[in-house]
């Protein structure tokens, strides 16, 4: 796997996904308030240092997806090909997290058809404990 840089800013969405949540960093100054991904010491929209970690729904919809042939990393082959998608939250559309589709929780990353991928389809967040990093995957939320 892949592993995620643990730097002072982003630590904390990690640490968060490792309890099953899914919180975005935001703005604290009282007149923004603006959600931002990835982490960064100051809001780009007023320029303040102060943060706080707000606590999303984990919902979102597929805003892109692709499926890589071959496979860009050894430790993925044996479930080429497989899905990698773009989800923007409900509560930011302009915040969007790249992540697996997968049919169930600890499913592998090629268990959903490609058929069933669609831009706009609504998804639910789950962690997936890989190598021990949680990772947010996704699943199709049932109509």
């Amino acid at each position: 796997m892949l592993a995620p840089v643990r730097d002072e800013d982003g630590a904390p969405f990690w640490e968060h996904t490792a309890r099953g949540e899914l919180r975005i960093q935001a703005c604290a100054a009282p007149d923004c308030g603006e959600l931002r991904f990835p982490p960064r010491p100051c809001c780009p929209h007023c320029r303040s240092f102060d943060s706080e970690w707000r606590l999303m729904s984990g919902r979102g919809r597929i805003w892109s997806w692709v499926r890589p042939h071959p496979p860009l990393l050894p430790a993925y082959a044996a479930q080429a090909p497989y899905n990698v998608i773009l989800v923007e939250l409900a509560e930011s559309p302009r915040i969007r997290l790249v992540g697996n589709l997968i049919a169930a929780p600890g499913a592998p990353l090629n268990s959903v058809d490609p058929a069933r991928l669609r831009i706009g389809a609504r998804v639910q967040a789950v962690f997936e404990d890989v190598d021990g990093t949680h990772l947010p995957r996704w699943l199709l939320e049932r109509p």
